[in-house]
């Protein structure tokens, strides 16, 4: 008889005995999730962590992605970079220009063509 490899021993069903409830987080993230995308949650699902694991995996990539903040000013630049720009508009005695401050690319690519 041959020796089974570790991954041989991990490729076997498991025991529905060690089968854990999923989290709260997770069913809340799981709802929210169902509810974007307009599935439905299964519920046998609610019973099994790995199994909704895989499921949020799944559905995950239907969301678009938001930003961190996910408001209107998600696309302005951050207070290190404005700090930043206007001190080297202080060194360089030029003006920032208005559109800078509504646009974080904007921003970034003004502070580079005018790094000292």
């Amino acid at each position: 008889m041959l020796p089974q490899t570790q991954s041989d021993l991990f490729d076997q069903p498991t025991n529905d005995y060690h089968t854990l409830p999923a989290s709260e987080k997770q069913l809340r993230f799981a709802r929210a999730l169902a509810e974007r995308t307009g599935d439905i949650l299964p519920y046998e699902l609610r019973m099994d962590r790995r199994g909704l694991s895989a499921w949020i995996e799944r559905h995950k990539a239907k969301v678009p992605v938001r930003s961190a903040t996910g408001g209107k000013f998600s696309n302005y630049p951050t207070s290190k970079q404005v700090a930043f720009a206007e001190r080297l508009a202080r060194m360089k005695r030029r003006d920032i220009p208005q559109e800078c401050f509504q646009d974080k690319g904007l921003m970034s690519k003004w502070i580079d063509h005018n790094k000292v």
